[in-house]
């Protein structure tokens, strides 16, 4: 009897409907995903028009759900495991989209930061160097300004030259002025 009723549960929406919950819940939370880090980031318009498909997708969803809830479970057990994969997929989608700007600053040695920055200005970014005092010895504070996407260049350089400098990526929200563009598009 018991397996009898679970089965009948289990059976009662078609395959096709819980896929498709499961896969417009994952574009759902993808794009409210996105649509947040845009929003803090300073782009708004991208946010707006993407919450605007966000809510479209989560009204025709989330009704669809909860008005065939009592009779079938399922659709609740492919909502809820679409918003967890999307949650993931989210996550994946900003990181390769890499939206936004970094402040890249390096301390290393007094000699090997010069060595860093001529390099890097002949990559075609703006350095600033800043003397500093270090424990032991004097040290020099390498700041660049660039974008999300490619700042992983700037490292390898940086860490070709001087496997122990220590590095520090900080997000930018808002940057005036300066060698870099202040642009607001989504991906340079």
């Amino acid at each position: 009897m018991f397996w009898k009723d679970l089965w009948e549960i289990m059976t009662v929406t078609t395959l096709w409907e819980l896929l498709l919950i499961f896969t417009a819940k994952i574009v759902e939370v993808s794009i409210g995903t996105l649509r947040g880090i845009l929003i803090v980031k300073g782009y708004r318009t991208p946010g707006v028009l993407l919450s605007l498909v966000e809510i479209i997708l989560w009204v025709f969803v989330a009704s669809r759900v909860i008005t065939g809830l009592a009779d079938s479970p399922m659709k609740g057990i492919a909502y809820a495991l679409g918003f967890s994969a999307g949650v993931y997929f989210g996550s994946l989608l900003e990181q390769k989209l890499a939206v936004g700007k970094l402040l890249v600053q390096t301390i290393t040695t007094e000699k090997t930061g010069l060595e860093i920055a001529a390099i890097l200005r002949e990559q075609g970014y703006g350095v600033t160097i800043v003397d500093a005092k270090g424990k032991m010895e004097k040290r020099s504070i390498l700041m660049v300004y660039t974008n999300r996407r490619g700042s992983s260049l700037i490292i390898a350089t940086i860490l070709k030259i001087d496997p122990n400098a220590m590095i520090v990526q900080n997000d930018v929200s808002t940057l005036v002025g300066g060698f870099i563009h202040s642009g607001k598009s989504l991906i340079k």
